[in-house]
């Protein structure tokens, strides 16, 4: 989708109940709970260098709740996402948890990121508030468990684990990692030094990129002088995109990996032709045709918003919405936000259409599923 018209879909779908305030009685306000109404609320990027992945998301959750909405809601109550613009910057996010609360958010929902979810979910902790679905696969937001963190995408250790499978089953020995200076890329260098060291060995080189940056040059430099025969990413996609561009000017011919996080459609749309041999890991159903229930109900959503394109980011916050309503249906109109967490470990086996998830008292990440996708240089994503 261009620019522009992501813009113009997200103005005409979602901007101005987004943004105000809620109404009811004082206590219903501590809890974002109405008779009618609950309130989320979401810090996310939907500005700079990572917005295309705040901006995706909210737009699959809102085509599921638009739907909610539409018929009833659950329980008699409707849902509403209150969203403020953090840029991808923890410290933002930190000032817009802390309004959220404050303003008496239900539940913080799909939050954008490892270094903005790990400044916002001791807040959400000591609040305690549930912090649902954050779209980062990151071990410091999973491992201590936390009753009020509720995962449901695997981990970044799962999908680089699957990296490296793919990548030495074919024969590479030299793997080198490119990777943001910041506890999302240092947690991806952690799994792919892990699953590495399982086959007794190690990246060849690395190289580091700075959050909301595209100066690559140095850390190009760095990894391509090692003479690597693949390279992990573990960045957003338009650092990404730039490594990758400068890489192939300067001859390089291995293939590029790189986890869900990069946003598959974003680096896809920045690369063109470039496209080319990238490799990228997925926690989400296929969403571009229907060969899942999930996928296609999802599609047939999408085809109601026009401008509105089908991509790996909305789908996710599709499916966050869907598993956030099933644990809200199942903890009935009396709803709390402990009984909002007890309904969620409740949900046992729970199949989506294609796409299983199953929480537990003590397991609050509801799927594993990986699997990689293929892009190609006109335009495609392959399984």
């Amino acid at each position: 989708m261009q620019r522009r018209q992501l813009v113009s879909t997200l103005g005409t779908c979602l901007a101005a109940p987004a943004l105000t305030a809620w109404s009811g009685s004082a206590a219903a306000q501590a809890t974002g709970v109405t008779d009618t109404r609950i309130v989320l609320g979401q810090s996310a990027p939907f500005s700079g260098a990572a917005e295309q992945l705040g901006v995706q998301f909210y737009l699959g959750a809102q085509l599921y709740f638009d739907a909610l909405n539409a018929r009833g809601g659950v329980n008699g109550r409707t849902i509403e996402v209150r969203r403020l613009d953090d840029g991808y910057e923890p410290e933002r996010c930190a000032a817009n948890t802390r309004q959220l609360i404050g303003e008496g958010a239900f539940a913080l929902f799909g939050y954008i990121g490892t270094p903005t979810s790990l400044a916002a979910l001791p807040m959400a902790t000591e609040a305690k508030v549930p912090f649902f679905a954050p779209f980062t696969g990151a071990e410091a937001l999973r491992t201590p468990f936390n009753r009020y963190a509720i995962h449901v995408r695997a981990s970044y250790f799962e999908e680089t684990a699957a990296i490296v499978r793919q990548v030495t089953g074919t024969g590479i020995k030299k793997v080198s990692v490119f990777y943001q200076n910041d506890a999302y890329g240092k947690t991806g260098l952690e799994g792919v030094s892990r699953a590495l060291k399982e086959l007794g060995m190690e990246p060849t080189s690395t190289g580091t990129v700075e959050r909301n940056s595209v100066e690559v040059t140095k850390a190009l430099d760095e990894i391509l002088a090692s003479r690597p025969e693949a390279i992990v990413q573990i960045g957003a996609y338009k650092a990404c995109a730039t490594f990758i561009r400068l890489a192939r000017q300067k001859g390089y011919a291995g293939n590029f990996y790189n986890v869900s996080f990069v946003g598959t459609q974003a680096l896809l749309d920045e690369l063109g032709a470039s496209a080319r041999g990238v490799v990228v890991s997925q926690v989400m159903p296929f969403p571009y045709s229907p060969v899942t229930p999930i996928a296609s109900e999802y599609l047939s959503a999408v085809r109601t918003k026009q401008g509105l394109n089908p991509n790996y980011s909305g789908i996710e916050g599709y499916v966050a919405a869907k598993v956030f309503t099933e644990a809200l249906r199942k903890a009935g109109r009396n709803l709390t936000r402990e009984g909002f967490i007890g309904a969620v470990q409740g949900l046992r086996n729970l199949d989506l259409g294609g796409f299983p998830i199953d929480f537990g008292p003590n397991k609050h990440t509801g799927s594993r599923f990986v699997e990689l996708t293929l892009l190609t240089a006109d335009g495609r994503i392959r399984r």
